[in-house]
């Protein structure tokens, strides 16, 4: 989807340009980004956040109960067993489940297109969310019947019935995060927000670098109000894409400066779609954690990776490596 919108944002000034764009634009980086930030983020558990926390007990979760005491326990060799067998039964169903779309005699491959259209465009996607159920259900159904802790469709039923009990928390907390983003949507006070730091950067007539961190640190706050990644970009892409290129960088280069800032304070915004989950989830844990605390745990993780992404990435600038597949620093019209 960003990919989509730079593209688009790139035609206003160079056509030709924009169609040699593609949705591998910044893999490379990201793909080096897998490694540092795994680093960084052991760092700050390790070291800031961990010690914080506290001895962690199971009774201070909101779900405990006398089961939930062998979670720490070791594997018995039944349970390995089990694991084992789910794991194998995990790598069958993506062979069966990739055999339904791979080949051209595929059953759920599309008709016209090339390769990649015939599978983008095909029943499988459109079944992708059943396909994927299955895939998770069919290694903890193996793990269940190994342990013995399924023995009939009763115990299936069961096991169910219990995990989506797990799940009271989030519902009641998911209505009320739904409500407050709703209204904060309606407000459009986060459109009014992007595009009052959109127009403050772009007045500000900085240059380079400089030009490159302004732009990650105005987008990871517009962040904070306008939790979707798309709509934001839809709103900043035509404003900075052409700006950059007439400046001389790439379209490219915009758009991972974009995703630097997005993904680095998700975590820290109680308008993320997903917030209500992560905090349903910590009370598994924690009983007593509410969006303050778990933000105050989060804010290391978000500077921490904003500051390193960000030096990676005019380090990236400097040395001039591509971002992607034809994807270069500087824009060669």
């Amino acid at each position: 989807m960003l990919a989509e919108l730079s593209t688009a944002a790139a035609a206003t000034i160079d056509p030709a340009y924009a169609e040699t764009m593609n949705v591998t634009m910044n893999w490379f980086f990201i793909a080096t980004s897998v490694f540092v930030l795994t680093l960084v983020g052991w760092f700050v558990s390790d070291k800031i956040v961990e010690p914080r926390l506290g001895k962690f007990s199971l009774s201070d979760g909101a779900d405990t109960d006398e089961e939930e005491e062998d979670y720490m326990a070791p594997l018995t060799k039944v349970e390995k067993r089990g694991m084992l067998l789910a794991f194998i039964s995990v790598i069958v169903g993506l062979i069966l489940a990739a055999s339904l779309v791979a080949f051209p005699a595929s059953p759920m491959r599309g008709d016209e297109g090339a390769y990649l259209d015939t599978i983008i465009q095909s029943p499988f996607m459109d079944a992708l969310v059943p396909i994927i159920a299955i895939l998770f259900f069919i290694p903890g159904l193996v793990y269940g019947i190994v342990t013995r802790t399924i023995r009939n469709d009763k115990d299936v039923a069961a096991q169910m019935t219990k995990t989506m009990a797990s799940m009271g928390m989030f519902i009641v907390l998911a209505f009320t995060a739904g409500q407050f983003v709703a209204y904060f949507n309606e407000s459009n006070l986060g459109l009014v927000i992007g595009v009052y730091g959109a127009d403050m950067l772009e007045n500000m007539n900085l240059t380079g670098i400089p030009l490159i961190i302004g732009f990650v640190l105005v987008t990871a706050f517009i962040n904070l109000f306008v939790g979707s990644a798309s709509a934001k970009w839809a709103m900043m892409a035509p404003i900075f894409v052409p700006i950059m290129m007439q400046l001389g960088y790439s379209p490219e280069l915009t758009t991972m400066a974009y995703r630097v800032a997005d993904s680095s304070t998700n975590i820290i915004t109680p308008l993320m779609t997903y917030f209500a989950i992560i905090i349903a989830f910590a009370q598994r844990y924690d009983r007593n954690i509410g969006i303050g605390t778990l933000i105050s745990v989060m804010v290391p993780y978000s500077i921490f990776f904003l500051v390193t992404w960000s030096i990676m990435l005019i380090v990236w600038m400097l040395l001039g490596i591509p971002l992607g597949p034809d994807a270069p620093i500087h824009y060669p019209g």
